[in-house]
């Protein structure tokens, strides 16, 4: 990166129900560590009012403001040149996400986001991964629940893996690796629009979806079976989180000789497990047709989300079996409310680890939180309170 950029850290949707979240978990931080940031939206009141509320933190760093606004490319330039990390929460982002990601590609500045739509992030990756290989800006999607739960589990349960086998022999291997997530929680109006979004024109995107590369990343396709290690049933979850964690294999290049992966969502009840994957069918039925998918998108507006106590009673298991050259690693990543809680922690510290350390992957592009992050981004995501462990 070149010249000094005036703040490490800019949040983009401060004034959101996620990005106000962001702004109350840096301003805890800068109580602990050094880092200069700003809030960044289209409404002086709004970012007026979140930054008085984070002011009032004892002995937090108190943010600067910046007037931006996506229809206004002069004020996209001007954001993406003023920062180290911009983090967006403007979604959804197929529709208002690129503006500020392209950008941060030209500027050669790093970018966050908490995306879960596939469609969004195959077409940046085509239009601006060259761009920002070029520039060295590190564009990493999907650093919320999706995807950095199963990227960074993933990438642990392989390291120990490793560190069993040897690298010789790991080097070798073929290595097969399932994610299971478990979850309890509740989400917001802004995840809701998305998620109907993306149901929306999830059809078209599997006709036209580029098919993957001939190589040795590949997909694990069971879809549905008992897991014997973690006493669950476990059903193909069709996320964006697969893709995500194959791309970190495809750019890091240091997952065995072959490496596949599925995901799944897991559950103690198969009957509960079978009302669930119901449900969704069903809205996602009623989301590909306009009348219906109206209705979908009036059963929240944008800005409402979970109240603290919701939130505070929020959780997540990340299991992951991992399994090569006839040795089998269990670990887990736990936490807290997935959808909000824990996401806004997780962008957060993914934003300050670009910013600030020196450590990181030799990638740029527009990559993923383990090829961008790495190891680096462990002892951050521990400090947030997600727990990383190893099981019997």
């Amino acid at each position: 990166m070149g010249k000094q950029r005036s703040y490490d850290v800019v949040v983009f949707g401060a004034t959101g129900f996620t990005g106000g979240l962001v702004a109350d978990y840096l301003a805890e931080v800068s109580r602990h560590e050094k880092f200069t940031w700003a809030l960044a939206g289209r409404n002086p009141d709004k970012l007026e009012a979140v930054r008085d509320r984070v002011a009032a933190v004892a002995g937090a760093t108190v943010p600067a403001l910046l007037r931006a606004d996506i229809n206004a490319p002069a004020s996209m330039t001007e954001l993406a040149a003023s920062a180290t990390t911009v983090i967006t929460t403007v979604g959804p982002y197929v529709r208002y996400g690129e503006p500020i990601l392209r950008a941060c590609a030209e500027a050669g500045t790093h970018y966050v986001d908490l995306t879960g739509e596939p469609q969004f992030v195959q077409a940046m990756r085509e239009k601006y991964d060259t761009l920002a290989k070029a520039t060295g800006a590190r564009i990493v999607n999907s650093c919320g629940f999706e995807s950095i739960p199963p990227d960074m589990a993933v990438f642990y349960a392989v390291q120990e893996l490793k560190n069993r086998l040897g690298e010789r022999v790991f080097a070798d291997a073929d290595v097969e690796v399932r994610g299971g997530v478990e979850a309890g929680g509740t989400f917001s109006g802004g995840t809701w629009h998305s998620a109907i979004e993306a149901m929306a024109t999830a059809r078209q995107w599997m006709r036209h979806r580029p098919r993957p590369p001939r190589d040795n990343v590949h997909a694990v396709k069971t879809p549905l079976y008992k897991d014997a290690h973690f006493d669950r049933w476990a059903c193909n979850m069709p996320t964006i989180d697969p893709e995500v964690v194959r791309h970190t294999a495809r750019v890091r290049g240091d997952y065995g000789r072959t490496f596949a992966y599925g995901h799944f969502l897991m559950m103690k009840n198969p009957v509960a497990l079978a009302g669930l994957l119901a449900g969704i069918g069903g809205i996602f039925t009623l989301a590909q047709f306009g009348p219906t998918r109206n209705l979908l998108l009036k059963v929240r507006d944008p800005g409402e989300g979970p109240s603290a106590a919701q939130r505070e009673k929020g959780w997540f298991h990340m299991n992951v079996v991992a399994q090569a050259a006839g040795t089998t690693v269990l670990c887990r990543l736990a936490g807290g409310d997935p959808g909000y809680g824990d996401t806004s922690k997780m962008m957060a510290e993914a934003a300050l680890c670009l910013a600030l350390d020196k450590k990181l992957p030799d990638a740029a592009g527009l990559i993923t939180p383990a090829s961008a992050m790495g190891a680096a981004l462990i002892p951050r995501l521990e400090r947030a309170g997600l727990v990383f462990s190893v099981l019997g």
